[in-house]
């Protein structure tokens, strides 16, 4: 802003004492000081304000105002509420040295001044970053990308001292601006996604203001092609329109409270929201080919295709999804399903992205870090993500299968992939949606594909049964008896565990016996009674006491191996 335009402002009461030529100087900030040198802060551009408290004499005016004009301030404005007129030894001070003075009425807080004074500045540095952004914008849609969001973010921090990243709904940091270890922790990127969700699916208007510790968060919802936001009483096609979209959509963290800000910051926020969407629709058209080629080879294993096609077809996949790696990899199936209450939501396509985005974080071999800085979707390119149905079905790469510690091949666990995304997801989901993946075992060839597709579904279907908004399951477990206890009706669990597991219920009640517990100890304990009596700290005479009284409440047998299963089964159904 200009100094003429302070004496534009009644409400600053603010009277021109001097430098009226000087009035097109331009103010880049202000600060308020009453020290004899305030050089050491003072960086140029500044309107000072000050009491005069400094001011013992006529002869502290001069060396003041020189220290002053040396530091490059816009301007002075004297307070008169200390000693009333602005004295004329620091009017000629400032004439000598052609400083503009401004004389500030006892009835004007010094803070109004500031107040207006930075509203202007950052208003107009504002509008010259959204200058820069249209730029920008106009750039990497007409062609090829210009940094991407990074470049952008960055003008946040310099231009603005707004600290800003990009996250993915699954908490993943897709881009941010400044150095990498200033960016949020995984946890917090995790909890932002979780409350940019929950609130996406209430229809508020962004941005959402979010607390986590001593800072406040600004979230922006960064909202593709094509999609069509929701807003406060929407109607149930626009309720189906957030729930496609909600678990794809990045968000954009902004490290302030938005709440105050003006309309042309909160308009300059959203257009780099913009920005970004053309930067992810870029990245989407990017996983076409990747897309496409899963889609080929699903095609070809569900129709039976014969092993040479669907080895022909991966051959030509594999340098795509695994650039430079010189051989055949292994690969890991991986199926997802989304599905919504109601089921008129076509769960394909958002499983896709979905499954992308999950993927991302997954320790592959490739890459183990979950906080990659400005890495984008790097991991996930290296998928291949199709969809049939209302499944996502990703072929995974593994450049080697390491061994576990039980002698089993390792590589993607289903358990790891749900670790870090699940609270986020379960805002997104919001009760009335389900998640849920199943992973197969590695395999080394084409031949092993249609098994592992069809080992994936099933432990897509084991952890569909398993209670919770989301799920997952795998390949070692198909080959337990967990595979089997989800199927079991409802009424024939209460029955079976009814028969065995009351009797001992109802004794523990009116004993405090503690006899379900002596049970499960004994059964885990491979029925040794040595090795049981030392877990529950008993004597193992009481151990037997114990085991005969289970024995007679129920009829049956601990010592014979199918009355220990069924003891079993029963407290695994309980």
């Amino acid at each position: 802003m200009r100094l003429r335009a302070l004496l534009d402002t009644d409400a600053l009461g603010l009277k021109l004492l001097g430098g009226e030529e000087e009035l097109d100087r331009t103010v880049r900030g202000v600060m308020t000081t009453d020290l004899r040198d305030p050089s050491r802060y003072l960086s140029g551009g500044e309107l000072v304000l000050t009491g005069l408290a400094w001011r013992r004499g006529p002869a502290d005016s001069e060396p003041f105002v020189r220290i002053l004009t040396q530091a490059g301030v816009a301007a002075l404005a004297a307070g008169e509420a200390e000693l009333g007129d602005v004295p004329d030894d620091l009017v000629v001070a400032c004439a000598r040295h052609r400083l503009p003075l401004f004389a500030v009425h006892e009835s004007v807080a010094f803070a109004t001044i500031t107040e207006h004074v930075v509203r202007q500045v950052s208003g107009e540095r504002a509008g010259d970053l959204a200058a820069v952004v249209e730029r920008h914008r106009r750039m990497m849609t007409s062609g090829p990308a210009g940094g991407g969001p990074e470049v952008v973010l960055d003008l946040l921090g310099t231009d603005l001292d707004l600290r800003a990243w990009v996250i993915s709904p699954t908490g993943r940091l897709v881009a941010g601006s400044g150095a990498a270890e200033g960016a949020p922790p995984a946890e917090a990127c995790a909890r932002l996604a979780a409350e940019h969700l929950a609130a996406s699916r209430t229809g508020r208007p962004g941005p959402h203001r979010v607390a986590l510790g001593a800072t406040t968060y600004s979230l922006f919802p960064v909202r593709g092609s094509g999609h069509r936001p929701a807003v406060a009483g929407r109607s149930s096609q626009a309720a189906r329109d957030v729930r496609e979209t909600v678990l794809s959509d990045w968000l954009l963290a902004v490290e302030a409270d938005a709440g105050d800000w003006p309309e042309e910051r909160l308009d300059l926020l959203q257009g780099v929201t913009q920005l970004i969407a053309v930067e992810r629709d870029r990245r989407d058209a990017s996983r076409t080919v990747r897309r496409r080629l899963a889609q080929e080879v699903l095609e070809l294993v569900q129709t039976g295709a014969a092993p040479a096609e669907i080895a022909a077809r991966l051959r030509v996949a594999a340098p795509v999804l695994v650039p430079g790696l010189g051989t055949a990899p292994h690969w890991q199936v991986v199926v997802a399903r989304v599905d919504w209450d109601g089921g008129q939501i076509a769960g394909g396509p958002a499983a896709q992205s979905l499954l992308e985005e999950i993927l991302a974080d997954a320790p592959t071999g490739f890459s183990s870090s979950r906080h990659p800085q400005a890495t984008g979707a790097e991991s996930a390119d290296r998928t291949a993500v199709a969809h049939t149905g209302d499944e996502a079905v990703a072929l995974v790469p593994l450049p080697a299968v390491p061994t576990g510690h039980d002698g089993s091949e390792a590589g993607i666990l289903a358990d790891e992939l749900l670790q870090s995304v699940r609270d986020p997801l379960s805002a997104g989901l919001d009760g009335d949606g389900r998640v849920t993946l199943g992973v197969s075992a590695a395999v080394h060839s084409a031949e092993g594909l249609r098994g592992a597709l069809e080992e994936a579904r099933h432990a897509r279907r084991v952890a569909a049964a398993r209670p919770g908004l989301v799920a997952a399951a795998g390949h070692q477990e198909l080959a337990s008896h967990v595979l089997l206890l989800p199927f079991v009706p409802d009424d024939v669990r209460r029955a079976f565990t009814a028969r065995l597991l009351d009797p001992l219920r109802a004794y523990d009640r009116r004993h405090r016996a503690e006899l379900i517990e002596t049970l499960e100890a004994f059964l885990d304990c491979d029925g040794s009674w040595t090795r049981c009596a030392s877990r529950l700290h008993l004597h193992v005479n009481t151990l037997r006491y114990r085991i005969g009284r289970i024995e007679q409440l129920t009829g049956r047998d601990l010592s014979r191996l199918e009355d220990k299963l069924d003891f079993f089964l029963a407290l695994r159904m309980s």
